[in-house]
């Protein structure tokens, strides 16, 4: 899947819908969450397989995505570390932490994407 920078809604299988922010450009995955106070729902880094938090002001739920959208691993990260690259994982999902399960997001549920008008 192939998306571009935009805003649209994460939709949890089996639960509801989070506002979404897509970092799909380089400049915009590699800004992230970086000068942030937090974040207003989630942010889909794609493509991703690892995450950074150094110069984060909070931790984060990091949750790794296949080519399916199925989340295969979920971690929180505190400030200034760097995540182990999975092999699998095409895409990432970063909230503040606490967030994910919140929303229902662990391990094996599916999410959806669905962008705004004018945005793929």
């Amino acid at each position: 899947m192939r998306w571009r920078d935009g805003f649209g809604q994460l939709v949890v299988e089996g639960g509801g819908s989070v506002p979404l922010e897509v970092a799909a450009s380089y400049r915009a995955r590699t800004r992230g969450l970086l000068g942030r106070d937090g974040v207003e729902g989630v942010v889909l880094l794609s493509p991703a397989s690892s995450v950074h938090t150094f110069r984060m002001r909070f931790p984060l739920d990091v949750a790794y995505l296949d080519r399916h959208l199925r989340v295969i691993a979920l971690h929180t990260v505190p400030p200034n570390r760097l995540t182990v690259p999975r092999p699998r994982a095409r895409h990432v999902l970063e909230a503040e932490a606490g967030a994910m399960a919140e929303w229902g997001i662990r391990p094996g549920v599916r999410v959806r994407v669905e962008l705004h008008a004018g945005r793929t």
